[in-house]
Formats: structure tokens, sequence, C-alpha cells
């Protein structure tokens, strides 16, 4: 039986691990193995995480990169499945893990697999429901011909990873990246519908501009020079405002997102359409934008909070 390492980052998730721990718990396919990368938490992340039976590695704060952090991680698993799921994520059963790693089992071929998101009512934003919802469908794909995929719910062969480490430079889509160069590897890459997850997105309007700034950047590292005029961008923010209004309608959800709808296409487009107007390499003082709410110190230069014991 192929064995399984589980690799988790994480910067003050102690909110959201005790779900994916305990969801972990519950499957029936048991990791042989669960890490949990940390760039520097200082609330009870490590705590939690430890009690769980979690194995700890610590990246600097001014070392990460999405990148860098699953690279750490995967050095220090010993699987033969690198399965990566976000901290704010849960498994929706217990069956999660083992229709993630099956395509690995009876198809050699395969380098990853990822698996659906969903998001949860009265927490997740409705367009970033409905942008998971189209991302995501309901019918696998096993044999997906386009690089797109997303680490939150994911799972890759270790050998592969090992030829092809992730970029460390991205500000963002390194999974992508990586797929992209899986398929130009000729590996195979599998959608599994069945393997899927609750997402807990519930970012503030300015982490959400930066969320797609970042992106947009880390897109045209990837793929080449891209760009997004003004007109088009307001042209995506009204289309897709449209699109969420017609999809809550039927829903009863209009009137209750009616505002936060074109609040979030707006930041969605403004930080994609910043982020492809970006020249150069994004500068230190950009990706710490990126990497931490606004306003936050980096965790390298604050006093740890005493933690407190659980309950």
């Amino acid at each position: 039986m192929i064995t399984v390492s589980v690799v988790i980052r994480a910067l003050d998730e102690s909110q959201h691990l005790p779900g994916l721990f305990a969801g972990l718990q519950e499957q029936t396919r048991q990791p042989d193995q669960v890490i949990l990368v940390d760039s520097g938490s200082t609330d009870r992340s490590v705590e939690i995480a430890t009690a769980a039976g979690a194995e700890i590695v610590h990246i600097a704060p001014e070392d990460f990169s999405f990148g860098r952090a699953l690279n750490v991680g995967c050095h220090h698993a010993t699987g033969d499945i690198l399965v990566f799921a976000s901290a704010h994520v849960y498994p929706v059963d217990e069956l999660w893990l083992q229709k993630l790693i099956a395509p690995f089992e009876s198809h050699a071929e395969v380098a990853l697999v990822y698996g659906r998101q969903t998001g949860e009512e009265g927490w997740s934003a409705f367009s970033e429901m409905e942008i998971m919802r189209r991302w995501f469908p309901d019918l696998s794909d096993d044999a997906q011909d386009h690089p797109f995929c997303n680490n939150a719910n994911c799972a890759v062969r270790a050998s592969v990873w090992r030829d092809i480490p992730y970029d460390e430079d991205l500000t963002g889509l390194e999974d992508l990246a990586w797929a992209k160069a899986a398929l130009d590897d000729g590996h195979r890459l599998w959608y599994e519908a069945g393997a899927c997850v609750v997402h807990l997105h519930n970012e503030s309007l300015g982490q959400t501009v930066n969320r797609y700034r970042r992106e947009a950047i880390a897109h045209k590292a990837i793929f080449g020079q891209q760009s997004m005029s003004t007109i088009e961008g307001a042209v995506l923010v009204f289309a897709n405002v449209a699109r969420d209004y017609l999809a809550a309608i039927p829903r009863r959800k209009l009137l209750k997102n009616v505002t936060a709808i074109p609040a979030f296409r707006a930041a969605q487009f403004w930080g994609t359409w910043q982020g492809f107007r970006q020249q150069g390499d994004p500068t230190t003082t950009l990706k710490r934008r990126f990497y931490y709410p606004k306003g936050m110190t980096p965790r390298s230069k604050r006093r740890p909070a005493p933690l407190k014991k659980a309950l």
C-alpha cells in the first residue's frame, strides 16, 4: 500500500485547525504522516497541531512564499503521496482522503489529483461560493488537459515532486505552475469531484484585492505578459455581478447579498487589474503586503502571545 503524508501550511489558524484535524481523524484511510508547516504563528496553531499528532516544521516569515513553504514540508515528508490541505478547510465526509489518493494506486501515470471545494453558508461570500461552484464542478475529469488545480485540496506523487519542486519565487499560483510543468512532462492530471472539502475563505475586501493582485502577477510570470484594460475590468465586474445576482434570485439570497456581491467583484477585478499592470518583480514590501493582512507586523518582529490553556 502506498504511504501518504499530509502537508498543511499555517499562520495563526487556531480557529480552523481543530475542524481539519477532526476531519482527518475520521477518515477511513488514515494518513501515515501529518506535517504542519508554520510560518510564525503567535496563536495556538502549533499547540493544536502537536496535540493532534502532527510533526511541526518551521519557516521564518521573511523566508515565506507559498512554493517555499510547500517544498519545506515536502522535504520533511516520507510518504509516496503528498497531500496538501489548507489550514482553513475540512473534509465533507470520511471518504475524502481515500478518494483523493485512489487514482495514484490504480494509475501509475497520474502525478496530481485535486478535489472539489465548496463554501459554507453564513461564512463564505456568495460570490466566492459561485466561483468555487464553477471551478469545482460535480463531474470528475480523469484526464484533465489544462493545468488548473488548487493546493487547498490536492495531492501529488512524491517522486514527481522531486523532479519538479514548487516554484519558490511566484507570489501565488504555484499549484498551477507545477501542474503545467507536469503536463508538459507527459504526466496525467485528475480532478476528483468526490474528494470534497469545505473551504472557509473569510477575507476582508483588502485581503481579496491582495489575493487577486498577487495571483495576477504570478499568472503573468507563468504564461507571459497579460493585460487588462480599465474598460475590460469594468465589463468583467458588471458581467459577474449580473451573473451572481441571477444566481442569487432563485435561492432567495439576493437581498442579503445585494451590496456584498458588487463589493467582492470590484475587489476581485481591481486586484487583478493592478496585478497585470505590475512591472518587474514585486518588492519585498509588496510581498509582505501579499502575505500578511494590512497593518500586521511580520511575525518575526512580534512578541509571541502567551498560549492559553485548551478548554
